[in-house]
């Protein structure tokens, strides 16, 4: 293909809509033009990054057993892959259509990663260590943490479709991750440079970001992936979903979680019919405590008959002892401003599991020792 002129603009990390394939294509054409390399012959799109890792694994040489990692692909998949060889393929002839393609090398050290660190030592060079930090505070890092998470939850997904192909094909996916180019994810990146005036020289980069997931490019072929068509956080910005998956892609590819913390699809619905003794017997520490955080502290403790470790005028110390980890202390206060009905409201506070007495409980949650806190007025 031809590429036209394209202006870079930076992408959103968090995206969910379809990407828009032909302007993905012509900033992948200016990257390779921009690397001294001829345009590749052939784009393949495949619906989420965990069929590109997979399209990626099955162009090695030497690959052992393909068709197990050809058979991860879901069906929007194939039907994807069918649509570009004009006929339709099994999971069993996709290497074969694949490997005649001749896709060549890989070349991302030469479209993204020589330019890239090209232009992200020359603004180190120009700032400074100090400034170079200031800059990258106010843009990129107030984003890059979330981002940052986010890439590797997917990257520990795509490793784990492996476990039902086999420890081979699972370390193989788990590298193809580390050979993509990231699309959108690299935003936090692209706003640096932005914000530096050194964008133009990576706009290539930054338009397939802005346009497109994930890519793997190769001499002859690009592979290219979807971005998510489903995306839910919670306010501090993690992936968060109580009745569905919190991040999703069109071809069933998805990551299910609860405050950030991986869970299993379905598990939210589980909770319906939660009880105490389920609380108690799950072995899985992390899902224990979003159990409990469902459950409600104040209902599990009356559940359980539990007895207070101390009261004195501030609340009244709890502690849930949980086998495996560590237990959960918190103190109990009462609001002593009323709600707009009248009514006084409790609070369960959590604390640290050293705490002993109701009062360094609350003196802790307000940053101080128990000797130092003096309110005027208790709760």
């Amino acid at each position: 293909m031809t590429s036209t002129a394209v202006t870079p603009f930076v992408p959103s990390p968090f995206a969910a809509l379809p990407a828009d394939r032909p302007r993905a294509e012509a900033g992948v054409a200016a990257a390779y033009e921009a690397a001294g390399l001829p345009v590749p012959a052939r784009f393949l799109w495949a619906p989420s990054p965990a069929a590109g890792a997979v399209l990626a694994v099955l162009l090695r040489d030497g690959l052992p057993e393909p068709g197990k990692t050809a058979g991860l692909l879901a069906p929007a998949a194939l039907a994807e892959l069918s649509r570009s060889a004009g006929r339709e393929l099994g999971a069993a002839d996709v290497r074969p259509w694949l490997l005649s393609l001749a896709a060549g090398a890989p070349v991302r050290e030469s479209v993204r990663t020589r330019p890239w660190e090209a232009q992200r030592a020359a603004a180190y060079a120009d700032l400074g260590p100090e400034e170079w930090a200031r800059a990258w505070a106010r843009t990129g890092g107030r984003s890059w943490e979330q981002v940052n998470a986010l890439v590797t939850r997917v990257r520990r997904a795509i490793g784990e479709l492996g476990e039902q192909a086999g420890p081979a094909q699972q370390a193989l996916l788990r590298g193809a991750t580390l050979d993509a180019v990231l699309g959108q994810h690299e935003a936090p990146w692209l706003e640096l440079f932005a914000s530096l005036g050194r964008l133009d020289p990576l706009r290539g980069l930054a338009e397939t970001a802005g346009s497109a997931g994930w890519w793997w490019p190769y001499e002859n072929l690009v592979i290219l992936t979807e971005r998510p068509d489903d995306l839910h956080r919670d306010e501090p910005g993690r992936l968060h979903r109580g009745d569905g998956p919190a991040l999703g892609y069109p071809d069933g590819f998805a990551l299910h979680a609860w405050r950030g913390m991986p869970i299993p699809p379905g598990f939210i619905a589980t909770l319906a019919t939660l009880t105490a003794r389920q609380i108690l017997a799950e072995d899985n520490a992390e899902l224990r405590r979003v159990m409990l955080e469902h459950f409600g502290y104040d209902r599990y403790l009356a559940e359980i008959d539990a007895k207070p470790l101390h009261r004195d005028a501030t609340g009244t110390l709890w502690r849930i002892d949980l086998p495996g980890d560590e237990p959960v202390v918190m103190v109990e206060v009462l609001n002593s401003t009323p709600e707009p009905d009248g009514s006084t409201r409790t609070y369960y506070l959590r604390v640290p599991p050293d705490t002993t007495t109701a009062r360094a409980g609350v003196a802790w949650t307000f940053g101080l020792t128990e000797e130092a806190y003096h309110p005027e007025k208790e709760t």
